[in-house]
């Protein structure tokens, strides 16, 4: 039966960035940001040609310093206090190929698939940036300027140990100071730059010296510059959120659809499942009592023991679990977000989340902007007071349960990010959508009145 892709997802159409936010004003966390509320106002239009694909504008990528990321990649053995992060960064950022996977998938897409590192965008991005349709070489021409810092893999060994602030400062000093000295900076203050943090917000927002992070963030410079993160702080407007990057990355269209066919007719044997830690040390911790949930589901529920470090860039056993299931369980990780929630939805599993900011206030130009259309969200509280989530989950019928993992296998373009440099020939990834966006909101900030 002949396919065709749906509308939005055509790389000759410009979606809108749709916002999650404005369906929670009113019942999830008070938000009441300026900021945050513009951030929700952007639209992308949906009427532009084949022909006239940067018509939202061009990108000058800056020459950076190799200090600032090709040296970086060089000395990844020393990235890490504890493990060397060279064939995590190997193969243009996406990783150790996964052969491991052969059986499990169709063998046609096991090439399109390898164990990236959670904290590998950043590297992602600039290879995807170099070869973008509408870069320019001519900044005169440019309405973006894209900053290649790699600011992940630099702060990334001092946020350990008995590192000073200044040492975790430092790069984040140095490349500020080398961007305010090029004479395009001055045009509008920062406001047309942007890059990409392959770290969460939190780990760039130390306000004390003896707090965690850089404080990146908070430095002057870095006041107008829109940052693509992993992991954003809802209430700033200049923070994006962008999806983790997951092991799939498809090499072309065909490889999308087929992996959406597969996913879609997936024979689904447990109702739920959970893959994730305990934290012994932790009060009251929720993820243990989430395990509870799964032990108790009298065989309903499949968990995955991800203790130490065994779950941190994707296994065999975790895509299994997913593809295996209907539901999976998306508590908060060590902060708001996990990457566990793309590499679930990928695999065509319902996410059921706690917290809003895990996904809903994260992600709106890549997640559908009715929660309800492709998530279950329960309250934290809620299961902490008794709330069977076996029972919560038992109660959506096969035809929902149906309509719900549609949803999600539609927006898996838009959460993966694609293994050719000059994307993908018709069907825009998480990586077109999100310098789509960036675009857009560069023109939106030339009309009267709209900086502050």
């Amino acid at each position: 039966m002949a396919r065709t892709l749906p509308v939005s997802l055509r790389r000759t159409h410009f979606p809108a960035p749709v916002s999650a936010d404005h369906h929670l004003l009113r019942s999830s966390d008070n938000i009441s940001s300026p900021h945050h509320l513009k951030f929700a106002d952007i639209s992308i239009s949906s009427s532009v040609s084949s022909s006239d694909r940067c018509s939202s504008g061009r990108i000058f990528v800056y020459d950076l310093p190799a200090v600032f990321n090709q040296e970086l990649l060089d000395n990844c053995g020393e990235l890490d206090p504890w493990h060397s992060r060279c064939e995590a960064l190997s193969n243009e950022g996406f990783g150790k190929k996964a052969t491991e996977l052969s059986g499990l998938i169709p063998d046609d897409l096991v090439p399109a698939w390898y164990w990236t590192d959670q904290f590998a965008m950043e590297v992602i991005y600039h290879n995807r940036m170099l070869k973008h349709e509408c870069r320019t070489t001519e900044p005169d021409s440019a309405t973006a300027f894209f900053i290649p810092f790699y600011a992940g893999l630099a702060v990334g060994k001092y946020l350990w140990f008995n590192y000073s602030p200044e040492d975790r400062d430092r790069y984040c000093e140095m490349i500020l100071k080398w961007v305010q000295d090029q004479p395009y900076w001055n045009r509008s203050d920062g406001w047309d730059h942007f890059m990409t943090i392959g770290r969460i917000s939190w780990d760039f927002r130390r306000t004390k010296n003896e707090d965690w992070g850089s404080k990146c963030i908070y430095m002057p410079g870095m006041r107008n510059i829109t940052r693509l993160l992993i992991e954003r702080n809802p209430w700033d407007y200049f923070d994006v959120g962008v999806p983790y990057p997951t092991g799939f990355h498809p090499r072309s269209d065909s490889d999308v659809l087929e992996w959406q066919d597969f996913v879609r007719n997936r024979h689904r044997k447990t109702l739920f499942c959970f893959a994730g830690a305990p934290r012994g040390t932790v009060k009251n911790d929720f993820r243990g009592l989430l395990l509870n949930h799964c032990k108790n589901a009298s065989g309903l529920c499949r968990a995955v023991d991800c203790t130490g470090s065994r779950c941190t860039n994707g296994s065999t056993a975790i895509l299994e679990t997913f593809l295996d299931s209907d539901f999976c369980l998306q508590p908060r990780g060590d902060s708001f977000t996990r990457r566990s929630i793309f590499d679930c939805m990928i695999a065509g599993s319902i996410p059921v989340f706690f917290w809003h900011r895990t996904a809903y206030l994260q992600y709106p130009w890549f997640l559908p902007s009715d929660p309800k259309s492709y998530s279950v969200f329960i309250h934290r509280n809620e299961v902490k007071n008794g709330t069977s989530i076996r029972s919560v989950l038992e109660s959506y019928s096969k035809e929902e349960v149906k309509k719900m993992r549609e949803k999600v296998i539609e927006h898996i373009p838009k959460l993966v990010y694609a293994k050719p440099e000059n994307g993908l020939e018709s069907i825009k990834d998480a990586f077109d959508v999100a310098i789509d966006g960036v675009l857009q909101r560069i023109k939106e900030q030339e009309q009267p009145g709209y900086k502050w």
